[in-house]
């Protein structure tokens, strides 16, 4: 199957929520089950895409010339041509001394997208450092402690990170980002990187007021803060001999770069933008 990496850089606060529980945390995150990773469910990433699909093939769909949309995305009775997966975190922002924050990822997250890209045929040769009771970062970081929240961590340079800053910046869409992405990018400790994604996320207070403004419903929810980059798997069954439906999809973000995710689009949340990430260079299996 043809396949391809797409990168969901997050513009605004996302809310992938799963619903409301009992818990100090009303409306948490959709999270891994075994990681407490936070997600974004291939369903919900599907669901996205069709309606940015349908905005724009709709009137293709409508003439009769092309059925792209459910041949995409599947319809009562038959499956879609384009397999989603989850989107899978890989960097997470996180406030830090000094300023303003770091994009953290540690080792599990580094092993599991070398094997996703295996996935989709593409071998990238780079190594994941053992961290231990320091965390790395780039060689052009000044830095030799770093406080993360309240705690306060000890780093060291590593001439191994400059091949995973070369692979990530791939999915990072703004030069003007990666231009500081070395400096603000480290590696830590699979459990703090764990703590940070269970713990560190932020939880807004929201209210609804009657005219005399008292409160009828307040409630609490957990967001996943700008700037996290997650990624995506996305591979194509053939239905056809001509199809080339990753290549639709993509024709669709050449303008507009913009997919909204997960609740509260009416206050602004859930933006990302997307890229389909360009691993030149790496060997092709």
């Amino acid at each position: 199957m043809n396949g391809t990496v797409l990168s969901l850089f997050a513009e605004t606060s996302l809310h992938p929520g799963i619903g409301q529980i009992v818990g100090a945390v009303d409306l948490p995150v959709a999270r891994e089950r075994a990681t407490g990773y936070p997600v974004i469910f291939g369903s919900s990433l599907k669901g996205a895409l069709r309606e940015k699909c349908e905005k724009k093939l709709i009137k293709e769909q409508n003439e009769g010339k092309d059925g792209a949309i459910a041949r995409i995305f599947g319809q009562a009775e038959q499956a879609g041509s384009l397999l989603i997966s989850d989107a899978r975190i890989l960097l997470l922002p996180v406030r830090s001394i000094p300023g303003p924050f770091r994009w953290i990822t540690c080792p599990h997250i580094l092993e599991r997208l070398k094997r996703d890209l295996a996935l989709v045929g593409i071998t990238k040769d780079f190594q994941i450092p053992n961290v231990q009771d320091r965390a790395f970062v780039h060689n052009s970081s000044k830095d030799s402690q770093v406080f993360l929240e309240e705690i306060v961590t000890d780093v060291q340079k590593d001439d191994s990170i400059e091949k995973i800053v070369e692979v990530l910046e791939n999915f990072i869409p703004h030069d003007f980002v990666k231009k500081r992405f070395k400096k603000q990018f480290m590696i830590i400790d699979d459990e703090e990187f764990q703590y940070f994604a269970q713990y560190g996320l932020q939880v807004n207070a929201r209210n609804v007021l009657d005219e005399k403004k008292i409160s009828l419903n307040l409630w609490y929810e957990e967001l996943i803060p700008h700037d996290t980059l997650f990624y995506s798997l996305i591979f194509e069954r053939k239905l056809s001999e001509n199809q080339n439906d990753i290549e639709v999809l993509k024709r669709i973000f050449t303008e507009d770069k913009y997919l909204q995710i997960g609740g509260n689009e009416t206050i602004g949340q859930g933006w990302c933008t997307v890229t389909f990430v360009n691993l030149g260079g790496g060997e092709k299996k």
